[in-house]
């Protein structure tokens, strides 16, 4: 996947997706809730509260969010500093209104987690750890220093120490769990969307190498004519002009020129292929397609093409889509990339399924990601990158993208080790010990539907001026 920038996808902070007004009206609500706690604590329970204290708090918090409201745009975006910024400040209200109200006597101290949560969904990991740290600092302190809760008649709410040590466990574990547990899921949630975001662009690359070729071959098609009508005219020109030989001359570049021209777009016409193959095309020829750019790579590439039957012209031709090139080709790269000296693509078709093995001879895959393979941003087959291939350094994304794609064509896709089987090697061949990828389709999912016969289509012919 080398067309697919990593810098794209190695990009961890989040700050920068949070618009300030989402803050902004979940500091209301907080607002809120907290001025209907004080006024029913007040007036329904009769607590001695230090109400003008604890009014200002909330003023503080209300003043802050007009001024943001009025100072900066409703669609402004917050960096990752300003994002932890306004959390910090929010958790410092949070915990000074806590310190007026009983500390951790106060039953909404769990609210102290909020923050955090927050922070774990849209911060970095070191902002997350410096919020989690500072929410246990606080709830530490208000353990020990805090304005009690009393009644009217002057007695004094708290609870037992006993009670009071296990609400602030309670809330330590509440912090730690609930930061672990939002931020793996949020970066779960990440690499998903990332690696499915480099799906979408590998099938666009591909979907558009495809609509090139088609362009390719429609236009070496189309100016077919007019370049035979300029070598005809030039020739003819050139006859005529026995008697200059300067002017002859110019008429004999031209007839060359157009020569040179109708050459260069019957290769195109060759690499761009002919319309009909652009939509289907015999499942060899398919094979072979997606394996192409590999042949060259130093490593041995051997087809097997066999039919139940045993008779090769009954092939199947199949649709011709981008997402079963691509997928088979990120497939055999990887087989090539891994493999010692040689890569086995075998091919076998029924009356009801369409199979094909894809094998090598290099060190497979480690047993302990046998059963993950296909999550993305695995990077590696093995414990250590290739000392051939200093060079390579995937983002573990291209059997996620293959897998991805060919389930989205009707694929069922495994995994296997030909060493683990109990015969030697893959099929009972002792030189195929690596990697081995089985790609099954029901057959009517990706067969053109029979029009007379199932013969392959052939060779393009050159484009003729």
């Amino acid at each position: 996947m080398s067309d697919i920038s990593p810098s794209a996808f190695k990009s961890r902070s989040r700050g920068n997706w949070i618009r300030l007004r989402t803050l902004i009206l979940l500091r209301w609500w907080a607002i809120a809730g907290q001025v209907s706690a004080l006024i029913v604590a007040q007036r329904l329970y009769n607590l001695n509260l230090e109400i003008g204290f604890c009014y200002l708090v909330v003023g503080v918090a209300v003043i802050s969010n007009l001024v943001a409201s009025f100072v900066y745009p409703e669609n402004k975006r917050l960096s990752e500093t300003e994002t932890l910024l306004v959390v910090l400040f929010d958790m410092l209200q949070l915990g000074l209104m806590l310190y007026l109200t009983g500390g951790l006597n106060n039953p909404f101290s769990i609210l102290i987690v909020g923050p955090v949560t927050v922070s774990a969904s849209a911060l970095s990991s070191r902002s997350t750890l410096f919020l989690g740290l500072m929410a246990i600092l606080i709830v530490s302190i208000l353990t020990q220093f805090h304005l009690p809760l009393r009644t009217e008649q002057g007695f004094i709410l708290r609870m037992p120490d006993v009670f009071l040590f296990g609400n602030w466990a309670a809330i330590v574990i509440a912090i730690v769990f609930l930061g672990v547990y939002s931020r793996w899921i949020v970066s779960e949630m990440d690499a998903m969307s990332n690696a499915l975001q480099a799906t979408q662009m590998a099938l666009a690359r591909e979907q558009k190498l495809t609509d090139l070729g088609g362009v390719v071959a429609a236009a070496a098609h189309e100016l077919g004519t007019p370049l035979a009508t300029i070598k005809l005219t030039s020739s003819e020109l050139a006859q005529e002009l026995s008697d200059n030989d300067e002017l002859r001359q110019d008429a004999v570049l031209i007839s060359e020129q157009a020569d040179r021209c109708r050459d260069i777009l019957r290769s195109m016409g060759r690499a761009g292929k002919d319309d009909l193959h652009l939509r289907k095309a015999p499942l060899t020829a398919l094979i072979e397609e997606a394996a192409d750019p590999h042949l060259e790579r130093g490593k041995t590439i051997h087809f097997e093409h066999i039919s139940s039957s045993g008779l090769f012209e009954s092939q199947p031709t199949i649709h011709r889509r981008p997402e079963v090139i691509h997928g088979l080709r990120n497939l055999i790269q990887n087989a090539v990339d891994f493999a010692r000296g040689n890569v086995w693509i075998e091919s076998r078709w029924s009356e009801t399924h369409i199979t094909l093995r894809i094998m090598d001879d290099g060190r497979g895959y480690p047993q302990h990601v046998l059963a993950r393979i296909g999550e993305p941003f695995m990077r590696r087959r093995g414990p250590m990158a290739d000392p051939r291939r200093p060079e390579y350094e995937g983002m573990g994304l291209g059997l996620f993208i293959a897998k991805t794609l060919l389930e989205r064509s009707g694929a069922d896709l495994s995994f296997a080790n030909a060493s683990d089987s109990q015969n030697d090697g893959a099929g009972g061949y002792p030189d195929r010990t690596g990697a081995v990828v089985e790609v099954t389709w029901p057959r009517h999912r990706i067969e053109v539907e029979a029009s007379g016969s199932r013969q392959p289509t052939g060779d393009n012919p050159p484009i003729r001026a």
